[in-house]
This record gives C-alpha cells, sequence and structure tokens, in this order.
C-alpha cells in the first residue's frame, strides 16, 4: 500500500451507492463497466455477515492520481467467515508514465518487470469481473478508488467509483477519534498508528512484508475480520461501515 497523503478528496456520489451503481448500469458506454454495475451491491441494511467482499491494494508511482500511475493491483474475494486465496489474482502493470528511482525503491517494481507487463486497459475486464457484485476493502481508500477511477477514466473516457469499506477509517474511529483518544491527546500521549500493520498488531495478527499489492490486500482482509469481531458484529448494517 502507497503512504497516506492529507488531500481533501472529493464526497461518494448522491442519493447514495445503489441508486448511484443502478443509474451508472443504464449509462457507462463501456460493455466491462455495464456488467460491472449491473451486478449493484448488497442493501445497504444487510448484515456485514452476509456481504461478499474483495480486498484490493495498489502499487503506484506517486500519491497522486492526476500524475502518477497503478504499477500492480492484488484482490481477494472474502467474507467474514473465510478468506477464498484460491481467486487470489494479482497484476503488474504497464504503466503510461515511466517509474523513477523512489517508487521502485517503494513497491520493488522495476522497469524488468514492467517491460512485457500488460496496460490496466487489458486486464480491466478480469479486475471488474472479480470486483462485481462484492463490496470492495481498503486500507486507506483515498488510493484505491481514485486511482482506478482516472485510470480507467484516461482510457474509456468514463470513471468507475464504487463504496468501500476503509480498514484504515474504521482504526480511526476508535483510536482518533473515540472520546478516549482525544483525552490521551489531550494529556500529551501520542497517537495511535493506524497503518497497516500497526493496526494488525492491535488485534494480534502476523507482521507481514509491506508493499506488495496481494500481501496488503490479505493483510486487509484479515484485519476487517478482526475489526468486526472485535469492535462490531456479523449483523451491524453495512451503512454503518462504508463509505
Amino acid at each position: 500500500m502507497a503512504a497516506i497523503r492529507l488531500r481533501p478528496r472529493a464526497s461518494p456520489p448522491k442519493p447514495g451507492w445503489p441508486d448511484y451503481l443502478a443509474s451508472r448500469a443504464e449509462t457507462a458506454r463501456d460493455p466491462r463497466l455495464t456488467r460491472y454495475f449491473a451486478a449493484g451491491m448488497p442493501d445497504p441494511e444487510t448484515p456485514i455477515g452476509e456481504v461478499p467482499m474483495v480486498a484490493m491494494d495498489m502499487e503506484t508511482t506517486g500519491l497522486d492520481e492526476r500524475r502518477h500511475a497503478i504499477v500492480s493491483i492484488g484482490v481477494v474475494p472474502f467474507t467474514l467467515r473465510r478468506i477464498a486465496l484460491a481467486h487470489r489474482r494479482y497484476w503488474v502493470l504497464r504503466p503510461p508514465r515511466p517509474l523513477s528511482g523512489k517508487s521502485v525503491t517503494f513497491h520493488h517494481i522495476t522497469h524488468a518487470d514492467i517491460a512485457q507487463a500488460p496496460d490496466l486497459d487489458e486486464t480491466l475486464g478480469d479486475l471488474l469481473e472479480i470486483l462485481a457484485g462484492r463490496l470492495v476493502v481498503v486500507h486507506y481508500r483515498h488510493i484505491e478508488r481514485p486511482f482506478l477511477d482516472a485510470a480507467v477514466k484516461a482510457r474509456v473516457g468514463e470513471g468507475v467509483m464504487f463504496p468501500v469499506i476503509d480498514t484504515m477509517s474504521l482504526e480511526a474511529r476508535i483510536h482518533r477519534q473515540s472520546l478516549l483518544a482525544r483525552f490521551k491527546r489531550w494529556v500529551g500521549r501520542p497517537p495511535a498508528s493506524i497503518r497497516l500493520n500497526d493496526s494488525r498488531a492491535r488485534y494480534g495478527l502476523p507482521p507481514y512484508a509491506g508493499h506488495h499489492a496481494l500481501i496488503d490486500a490479505l493483510a486487509t482482509a484479515e484485519l476487517l475480520q478482526a475489526q468486526i469481531s472485535r469492535h462490531y458484529s456479523p449483523t451491524t448494517p453495512l451503512s454503518a461501515l462504508w463509505s
């Protein structure tokens, strides 16, 4: 997963995700997008324990989707009960912009790795097929959603927005925004880290090597399972968790 940035982002579409997806299913011009949007999404009041999900992570050449590009994507389908590793997918992609030395150092994807890699447009159908009908789960929604939207828009002239559960945001509710967290800051305690591996450690989950899209996707799926088990319930409605 790429490093965190603090830049305001656009709000989700209005009046709501189900209506937005239904509307896009009728207006999307690219057939891959039409099929994705037509698959819809569970009703907002569906218990999270009944929702099919897919964890997604990306590595990028930088932090701004307007100037940088995706170099790898990892996706892992799962539910609260099991993680479907047999159906995981991982793509290294050829970005339209050159790699920088800094980005290679960060995610370890080299010029040789991308030399024969496909463009996102060649894998978009497969990616959208695994996302279709599943709720996307990420750790920091200001990377995966805007980068994919911008990349698709650059290739087919129309973007792809979708609801997500953001495991970083769920950690922030507890460890940054709660009354106890605010009191700790008031008495001078440093705020708790809500990075992926630091968040996992609070639930006794093992550390994984970071900055590999497939490993980080798996780590995110496991983190959400732990968060729901400790702080929520399988009966918690989707509307209380997504954004």
